[in-house]
């Protein structure tokens, strides 16, 4: 079991209990988990998962990352990442105040070529590289689009803060993800684009899923189909299948198994029609085997492990998977493994994570709680085990 230290989730959990003049007693019996394991969680006797940090928040009314701190990271690589995302978030500040006379932009060409290129490789999990680079391309890309006006460089805009989502989210600054999230629809709707709108529609209804609020969700996944209405081609088919796996998500954190169903039943039917895997649709996932990966997600998502075991163990992914849908497969993959009492595949599929995509795994929370799991499981810890958890931070 890990020690408990003086500054943890725990402790800010307590602190904010006192603050809203609760008793353990008394918050416990506002969110779906026991006494007994608020005061373990509270005493550093066992980790706050995900979940449970969000249930806390929502009853208490605050942020996830009040009693996070420090999201899911040390002291050390939070102020490592802060100092990475910072002109990123300058970057983002900046949208509104026109064409910058300091600035000699590249031909709106490279930009938008480079724009795809950092979608391309946040989706390979180089995120430290992508967000060096991405400060420079946004300041580059606002001036152009206030100069030129052209949709292209709008949609290659739009597509930035989308990148810059993506990056602020995984490695866990939420409310720059947020912020990212506007932007984008800024751009968006200067592009008059309503893939991309619907996009960040799923994007945010994921956001909502994460915090546990369904019906905020539902609304977003909704907005986003009406947003390709009129919208008839390949690439609005594609975004459409993929609202509905963001709907399976979101039915699944309700616990409302039959709009799992419903979801992934409609997902799978655009699959068939469009055929093959459509990375080639704003480096989205979107095929069978992410409508498979997504219905394994929801049985996770439900507590059904068995069924998630089973579902994942028969799980296929093509050679061509995308390198960050391939890492969280295999992070959920082995969280399932140890939920069922099967530690040491769990060990195997984390450190074939850790290869595939050592940035995004070593800041997933779920990397964190299936390490934090079966450090407390297991009666020795395996050498790789220890230096997982190491790595991890724990």
């Amino acid at each position: 079991m890990p020690a408990p230290t003086g500054d943890h989730t725990g402790t800010r959990i307590k602190e904010q209990r006192k603050l809203a003049r609760l008793t353990q007693r008394q918050l416990a019996d506002q969110i779906p988990y026991s006494y007994s394991l608020l005061n373990q969680v509270e005493c550093g006797a066992r980790p706050a998962t995900e979940e449970f940090v969000n249930a806390v928040a929502r009853v208490l009314r605050i942020d996830v990352t009040v009693l996070t701190g420090l999201p899911y990271t040390s002291e050390a690589q939070h102020k490592r990442l802060a100092l990475l995302v910072r002109p990123i978030r300058e970057a983002l500040d900046l949208y509104d105040l026109g064409a910058n006379p300091d600035i000699v932009a590249r031909p709106a060409a490279i930009l938008i070529e480079e724009a795809d290129r950092l979608c391309q490789r946040v989706r390979a999990t180089h995120l430290r590289s992508a967000a060096a680079d991405l400060p420079g391309v946004i300041a580059e890309l606002t001036h152009a689009a206030w100069t030129s006006q052209s949709t292209p460089v709008w949609q290659a805009l739009a597509s930035t803060y989308r990148t810059a989502h993506d990056i602020a989210l995984k490695v866990g600054f939420f409310d720059l993800s947020t912020v990212a999230l506007d932007r984008m629809d800024w751009a968006a709707s200067r592009a008059s684009d309503p893939v991309l709108a619907a996009i960040r529609q799923y994007k945010r209804a994921l956001g909502y899923h994460k915090i546990g609020a369904p019906i905020v969700g539902q609304r977003l996944i909704a907005s986003g189909h009406s947003l390709l209405n009129l919208a008839s081609s390949r690439e609005a088919l594609v975004v459409a299948g993929q609202l509905h796996l963001g709907a399976s998500a979101v039915a699944a954190r309700a616990g409302d198994a039959g709009a799992v169903a419903t979801h992934i039943t409609a997902a799978r039917d655009v699959a068939k029609r469009i055929g093959g895997e459509a990375r080639d649709v704003h480096w989205l996932s979107f095929g069978h085997a992410n409508v498979k990966l997504h219905e394994m997600g929801a049985s996770v998502e439900m507590r059904r492990y068995d069924d998630a075991l089973v579902q994942a163990r028969k799980i296929k992914l093509p050679a061509t998977m995308l390198t960050s849908r391939r890492a969280r497969f295999l992070v959920d993959w082995a969280f399932v493994e140890m939920e069922t009492g099967h530690s040491e595949s769990a060990l195997k599929h984390l450190v074939e994570a850790r290869k595939a995509a050592p940035e995004q795994t070593r800041y997933h929370p779920e990397a964190r709680e299936t390490i934090s799991g079966l450090v407390r499981k297991a009666r020795t810890t395996p050498d790789t085990l220890g230096h997982m958890a190491a790595w991890i931070g724990l």
